[in-house]
């Protein structure tokens, strides 16, 4: 292949393929910048309603709108050329019905130019799922936690311990069943998520599940240590990028009120024989 020839971005059929194969590796991301990084080495990058808490401050996802996944699904789109990006349905924007979803979908789709659409929900959500699919709307399904019902889940809980672990399968189930091309497990019990990974046909990816899933999520900000207000026990740090930047800020308010900063080489000379102008 010759340097210069385009990166070609994984698609959902690349992702669907993937089942029992090598893991996926999957991150969120809400900018350009975060986009760049992750695209590198991820295979899934998913913009998720995350967004509103660790870039909003919102205490939750409920406030999320469309037009704030338009804008971040723009911008991750134009840091990212090999993995596929994966924007999010908010909370509201698809739960009246399968005409709402449709029309949610496909304005996230054309505007932002994704490969495909996330959406939470189980076994009630499957006819929706099954109209987007089958109207060319690639689908990824989450199940088992699903942070926009957390509400009615009095919390965010473990889900799938004893008989609510037969409602968890067959949530993942209808979900395949109606066209999903991979499904997000969130803070489901190791053994149901690696029963459910067998029993499926698509991926699965873990996210507070199993290492027997076909991939796996976590936050960008959660890993870099940036976003803290909130650490979920399966998230594992891989550096303390707001502990560094802390002590970078201060240190640069500190040379600011000392007169440290800005130096002599942080100036502009004037040219030699350059006249001034009043």
């Amino acid at each position: 292949m010759s340097a210069n020839a385009p990166i070609r971005s994984l698609t959902p059929p690349d992702i669907r393929a993937r089942k029992g194969g090598d893991k996926l590796a999957c991150l969120t991301a809400y900018t350009t910048p975060m986009a760049r990084l992750a695209d590198k080495h991820c295979d899934i990058v998913l913009v998720g309603d995350s967004l509103g808490m660790v870039v909003h401050g919102l205490p939750n996802t409920l406030g999320v709108t469309l037009d704030m996944m338009l804008l971040h699904g723009r911008a991750v789109m134009r840091g990212a050329e090999r993995a596929l990006v994966v924007v999010d349905l908010p909370f509201g924007a698809y739960e009246a019905g399968p005409t709402q979803a449709f029309a949610a979908a496909a304005r996230l789709m054309a505007e932002t130019g994704c490969g495909a659409v996330k959406l939470e929900g189980g076994a009630e959500m499957a006819p929706t799922v099954a109209f987007l699919t089958q109207r060319g709307i690639p689908v990824m399904a989450h199940v088992g936690l699903v942070p926009q019902r957390v509400q009615s889940f009095g919390g965010y809980k473990v889900q799938g311990r004893g008989p609510d672990g037969m409602r968890v399968a067959e949530d993942a189930r209808a979900m395949a069943q109606a066209g999903a091309f991979a499904i997000v497990l969130e803070k489901v019990v190791e053994p149901l998520a690696r029963e459910i990974t067998a029993m499926l046909d698509v991926p699965t990816i873990g996210i507070g599940a199993s290492p027997a899933c076909d991939g796996q999520i976590l936050v960008m900000d959660d890993i870099l240590g940036i976003f803290t207000d909130f650490q979920p026990k399966f998230v594992k740090r891989y550096a303390e990028l707001g502990t560094a930047a802390e002590a970078a800020i201060a240190a640069y308010a500190q040379e600011v009120r000392d007169g440290r900063f800005p130096a002599a080489e942080h100036c502009f000379a004037e040219r030699p024989g350059e006249p001034r102008t009043r």
